[in-house]
């Protein structure tokens, strides 16, 4: 069941990080593509924005990836919460911890999934079980 669980939480994660991703590099899933975050993130200092959308976009995407398919799952979890590390220090700490008022409550969580699962590895449905 513990592999069921892991399995469950890496897919879950995972391809919504893709779709995070999507969202900054092409637009999808109701984004903005990289030159609508890229804007957004000059608003709030990120310059060059652009190149830091991509960059924030492929560690979302890249991460989302390995994360799903338990693939170089250390690497993905890094990624991931590099990105997350990021969205709280340059937009939600000012808030405070709950999500209620736009804090890092969430931020904090994904990154304790991500962590987690890298301490403890990906599962038996892993791609890093098959391969490493």
């Amino acid at each position: 069941m513990i592999n069921i669980g892991l399995l469950i939480i890496r897919l879950i994660v995972g391809l919504l990080f893709v779709g995070h991703g999507a969202q900054k590099l092409f637009g999808w899933f109701g984004g903005y593509g990289l030159k609508g975050t890229g804007g957004w993130f000059e608003s709030i200092g990120m310059k060059p924005g652009v190149t830091m959308a991509l960059f924030a976009g492929l560690a979302e995407l890249i991460g989302g990836i390995l994360l799903s398919l338990g693939l170089l799952t250390p690497l993905a979890s890094v990624l991931i919460a590099g990105t997350m590390i990021m969205a709280i220090i340059k937009v939600h700490a000012p808030n405070g911890l709950w999500a209620t008022a736009n804090g890092y409550e969430y931020h904090l969580t994904l990154i304790a999934v991500v962590i987690g699962i890298a301490l403890i590895g990906p599962g038996k449905f892993a791609l890093d079980a098959i391969l490493l």
